[in-house]
């Protein structure tokens, strides 16, 4: 069978009950973390300016948004919970794909959930097959695809997307290679948008265009027939070199949701070994620009591939920059949501640190989620940390109650403080919920 025919054949034919009880746990763990950062992200300025530009012209008022009390249609509530749960970059990651797997595909999910009755037995297996799709299709392309240029969290959401409303609409065989191929041909986002609202758009997009490309194939739209594995499709066209057996390999029995990550940091993952080992080096004393004559990294030859900016002006911007990641580790001794603020990368302190103190080397005997700090003070005394597994990567993972901690800062910023700990608990027995709109609703400001 061709690998898209048999993928499509698997998502169909699927039922929960043979997913193991430990891939049902990590998609709770997944949903929690996404809800929190949808909540986290909803009255960004990023959303306000899509709501305000595309609202308009949506459709049917019906469909809900995470965080928000405005109701839109459901593709357009399908881009805003994108954008809305991406914005601080805290959401989860793939290690083997860079991918963040969970926005568009529960993006979709929630949006669609609002407007038609979906049980959460059936929401948590839509899930978890289009956070397969998403990963087993990056899996195949890496590093190739990403190499080129290619947000893979854009184009290759989508077929996460269209996977998930798939099995929800209850698409046949055919229908759900149709499904794939009108996924395949609308991935789009490119790594130039790093550091802008750009950046969002791309899990927005790929959630409103998976959500698109289930509803056309439910309606017979049709599209080619072999979209991933054709000689001008989705592998062919974007990835130089790639390995369509790992799309299929162990499809059942091998679940690569178990790979998944969640943020201890809100910025790019391949920064996070330095702010943790510069954290470190940092607790129990303040360390003022002054205080700093030098600070050397030593980093795996990505890091600087994907966050080499010193000269930064913007919150957005410091989300990608090593540099800023080793002065605020070293300055603030922390780095939540604050730290990747336009105040903070244009605080005097961390701007001389970032811009006059820090030096970084590309090694590629450091691995990615690893680093070597030497900080030199102007006392003369030397500080030296290494971080071989950077805490939330799979080494070191986040635990349920830090997930749970993460959730609490993020949803107090779109709902009210006594409704937050009712929404956590409604995410954790969400496979149980009759209705997701309980949760939805849970999770959305009071109307008016």
């Amino acid at each position: 069978m061709d690998p898209t025919k048999q993928l499509a054949s698997y998502l169909v034919s699927s039922r929960l009950a043979d997913v193991p009880a430990d891939v049902r746990h990590e998609a709770h763990r997944a949903l929690v973390n996404i809800v929190g950062c949808s909540l986290g992200g909803a009255r960004e300025p990023a959303v306000e300016i899509a709501m305000r530009a595309l609202g308009p012209y949506s459709g049917k008022p019906e469909a809900r948004v995470l965080g928000r009390a405005e109701r839109f249609d459901p593709l357009l509530a399908s881009l805003l919970n994108g954008i809305a749960s991406h914005v601080h970059d805290y959401d989860d990651t793939t290690p083997s794909n860079y991918i963040h797997p969970s926005s568009p595909v529960a993006s979709a999910l929630f949006a669609h959930a609002s407007v038609h009755p979906v049980t959460g037995a059936d929401f948590l297996h839509a899930f978890i097959l289009g956070v397969e799709t998403v990963t087993r299709v990056g899996d195949a392309t890496y590093p190739a695809h990403y190499e080129a240029g290619w947000h893979s969290t854009g184009s290759i959401g989508v077929f996460g997307a269209a996977a998930a409303i798939g099995k929800l609409l209850g698409l046949p065989l055919q229908n759900m290679v149709w499904a794939i191929g009108l996924a395949a041909t609308q991935g789009a986002g490119l790594r130039e948008m790093f550091g802008s609202m750009g950046k969002a758009f791309h899990p927005g997009r790929s959630a409103q265009a998976g959500h698109l490309a289930a509803l056309l194939a439910r309606e017979g739209f049709t599209s080619g027939e072999f979209p991933l594995e054709g000689p001008r499709g989705f592998a062919a066209v974007t990835a130089r070199e790639h390995d369509l057996a790992k799309l299929t390999r162990g499809l059942g029995t091998e679940f690569t949701f178990l790979g998944n990550t969640y943020k201890p940091f809100p910025c790019g993952i391949v920064i996070h070994p330095t702010i943790d080992a510069c954290m470190q080096l940092a607790a129990g004393r303040k360390l003022g620009a002054e205080e700093i004559a030098a600070v050397r990294l030593r980093v795996a030859p990505l890091v600087l591939d994907l966050c080499s900016k010193k000269q930064i002006s913007k919150g957005l911007e410091g989300k990608f920059s090593v540099f800023h990641a080793a002065a605020i580790g070293l300055v603030r001794g922390r780095a939540g949501l604050r730290e990747f603020t336009d105040e903070t990368a244009n605080d005097p302190d961390v701007k001389i640190v970032r811009e006059q103190r820090v030096t970084a080397t590309a090694d590629p005997g450091v691995a990615e989620d690893a680093v070597r700090v030497e900080v030199e003070l102007a006392n003369g005394e030397h500080l030296e940390k290494t971080v071989d597994h950077a805490i939330g990567n799979l080494g070191r993972p986040m635990t349920d109650r830090e997930l749970e901690e993460k959730f609490h800062d993020q949803a107090v910023l779109a709902i009210p403080a006594d409704a937050v700990d009712h929404a956590l608990a409604l995410c954790w027995k969400l496979g149980e919920l009759d209705d997701m709109r309980r949760l939805i609703d849970a999770a959305v400001p009071a109307e008016g």
